[in-house]
């Protein structure tokens, strides 16, 4: 009878110490020790589509993510190749306290919904690719194309979330007339800017892009999230400041510039940008003096090419906190028609993500507008330092961990949180 006992007690112990090392989270860390950053990314999101929530850990081993534990998750890992961690709860409780102490930069963010994205990008085929669909197929990150036909037709609201394609709102297509004037690519991309603006009623394809930004400042206002890298920066806030002016040479849109518009522009529109003044010379690839590419090239190369992302505070500033988790602090540069912004020129009210101080530029920057929130990028492709016309896609196959890349998927993840807007 006491063998009897001794084996039942034996087999509750034994069922015990089974149910406590029962595994009950995923930790995916994101230091640098992840083997495929970028496709951990594409895990969180298709772990949300099944309605699970997701707890990413601010400032922990590079802004990682604690998924409850499914056999099902564990099997996409290792088919995604995403480095993960089975942990109890007990660890994953231990971790959570370590992070809610007043006196540690770090914090709990719930990731809660699947957010909608949507890129604004030309249908017919341009001689260049866009780094965020490059790195949302390579995540496997589902998403719609939209462009001013959707646009003015009022899609956004069916959105949480906008890329703006490497894309010229002034009405100047990109600036490109002077070397590309003659090239079939281009002449085509004319031909159906304007055929598109004439189905809407307007006379030119200035008209027409001021039209659809404003349908994205309405979105913006709205609560939309909106997020741009390269000519889309700050030749959305030229159009918001040019409204109701003519800044586009004949070579354009049929006629000259109207006269003393550099005087009248209405720098109260723009997100991000005051003070500047537009590129009047049509054959200059630049649009104002926002951007630094010409007269940087004097003092950096490749070689000291680099930005730093700023530290924010967890716990009280979340928002700008979910937007630099890295592995990275000092990110390599990159170059674009828009490859980072003048300082002097950057609004007060402004959040500075990443800048070079050294060098007077601002590369990475945030901020408000009514309910909604939106962030500029400069730079073409963090992977090719100069990406030129007619040059193929970057394979991310060879940059897994790029800490330039990362930085875009922090702004598709950002929609997902439950946060609070932060005061600026």
């Amino acid at each position: 009878m006491k063998v009897f006992s001794t084996k039942i007690l034996f087999l509750h112990l034994f069922t015990f110490l089974a149910l406590t090392v029962q595994p009950a989270q995923l930790l995916i860390p994101m230091d640098r020790g992840q083997t495929n950053h970028l496709k951990a990314y594409g895990l969180a999101y298709w772990v949300l589509q099944k309605d699970i929530e997701i707890s990413w850990l601010l400032n922990y081993r590079g802004g990682s993510y604690l998924i409850p534990y499914h056999e099902s998750f564990e099997k996409e890992c290792k088919l995604r190749n995403v480095s993960y961690q089975v942990i109890a709860d007990a660890q994953a409780s231990a971790i959570l306290n370590e992070m809610a102490d007043m006196g540690v930069n770090m914090d709990e963010m719930k990731l809660q919904k699947v957010p909608r994205i949507a890129v604004y990008s030309p249908k017919n085929k341009l001689p260049w690719d866009d780094a965020v669909t490059l790195v949302l197929t390579y995540a496997e990150i589902p998403y719609d194309v939209v462009y001013d036909d959707e646009v003015l037709e009022g899609v956004l609201p069916a959105y949480d979330w906008l890329h703006l394609h490497h894309e010229d709102f002034s009405g100047q297509f990109g600036k490109f007339w002077a070397r590309y004037r003659h090239f079939p690519w281009y002449q085509e991309d004319v031909r159906q800017q304007q055929a598109t603006a004439s189905r809407f009623g307007f006379e030119k394809v200035s008209q027409l892009k001021l039209a659809v930004v404003k349908k994205i400042r309405e979105f913006v206002a709205g609560g939309g999230y909106m997020f741009a890298m390269c000519s889309a920066t700050d030749s959305y806030d030229v159009a918001l400041a040019a409204e109701n002016l003519d800044i586009c040479d004949v070579m354009f849109d049929g006629d000259p510039p109207g006269p003393g518009h550099h005087q009248q522009l209405n720098y109260d529109n723009c997100f991000a940008f005051t003070g500047f003044t537009l590129s009047d010379n049509p054959s200059e690839y630049e649009i104002s003096d926002i951007d630094v590419t010409n007269y940087r090239s004097r003092t950096i190369s490749e070689r000291n090419d680099f930005f730093t992302l700023f530290e924010f505070s967890a716990k009280w500033d979340p928002v700008p906190t979910m937007l630099t988790q890295n592995h990275e602090q000092i990110i390599k540069g990159f170059m674009g028609q828009t490859t980072a912004f003048n300082k002097k020129l950057v609004k007060s009210e402004v959040i500075v993500l990443g800048d070079n101080k050294s060098f007077g530029e601002d590369r990475y920057v945030h901020g408000t507008f009514g309910n909604g929130f939106w962030t500029f990028y400069g730079g073409h492709d963090p992977e090719d330092y100069q990406h030129l016309v007619g040059d193929p896609p970057t394979e991310l196959d060879m940059f897994p961990n790029s800490p330039g890349y990362r930085l875009i998927l922090n702004n598709i993840l950002f929609p997902a949180a439950k946060k609070k807007k932060q005061k600026t």
